[in-house]
């Protein structure tokens, strides 16, 4: 990154001793935030984590409250069972976002069937690969890069294949945002 001549100097913008304050002439009075606030952003930690609208994830609650066990576990493992999650956990993508943009594309299959709805739940002993076409494995080859990193234990992958097998249901343990649930139930519950 190209610096001015200015931040050779105390007076640069980028090294200041505050920076580690919110932006405004009045940041040191902003204090902690209220209950409801809390609530809401771990909400919104979870929906932006995932890609997942409003109205989606009210759906997602509602379908996580009729499971027997705790709400906010089957929560976080509904939103896992994703297939663009899915995809991204495989390493078939280097994020979610472009693991979205190639289930939309086609170039995913699912137990040998084209899906392109990202948000198509995985069930156990289902196989995910790529569209048979050429153009599918080359798209998918160059989203994985080089040396793609080793997968979590519920999933199976063989990379000469393109292919990836879910062996087990995602746990709690699996999920690895640092977001507490059960201050999301306490809002969506409400």
């Amino acid at each position: 990154m190209l610096k001015g001549i200015r931040c050779e100097s105390a007076k640069c913008p980028m090294e200041r001793q505050w920076r580690s304050n919110p932006p405004g002439m009045h940041s040191w009075r902003r204090g902690k935030g209220s209950n409801y606030l809390v609530r809401l952003r771990e909400k919104q930690k979870v929906k932006r984590y995932y890609g997942v609208l409003e109205k989606q994830f009210k759906l997602y609650f509602e379908a996580a409250s009729k499971l027997p066990g705790n709400t906010g576990v089957e929560l976080l493992t509904l939103l896992e069972r994703r297939l663009d999650n899915v995809v991204w956990k495989l390493a078939f993508s280097q994020s979610r976002r472009t693991a979205r943009q190639a289930v939309v594309h086609g170039h995913i299959t699912v137990n040998g069937r084209k899906v392109d709805r990202p948000s198509f739940r995985i069930r156990n002993g289902d196989v995910i690969g790529t569209h048979s076409c050429e153009r599918s494995r080359k798209y998918v080859q160059r989203l994985m890069g080089d040396s793609p990193p080793p997968v979590q234990e519920w999933l199976e992958r063989d990379i000469t294949k393109l292919e990836g097998r879910v062996i087990a249901l995602p746990t709690r343990e699996h999920v690895q945002i640092p977001v507490e649930e059960q201050l999301i139930v306490e809002m969506c519950s409400r």
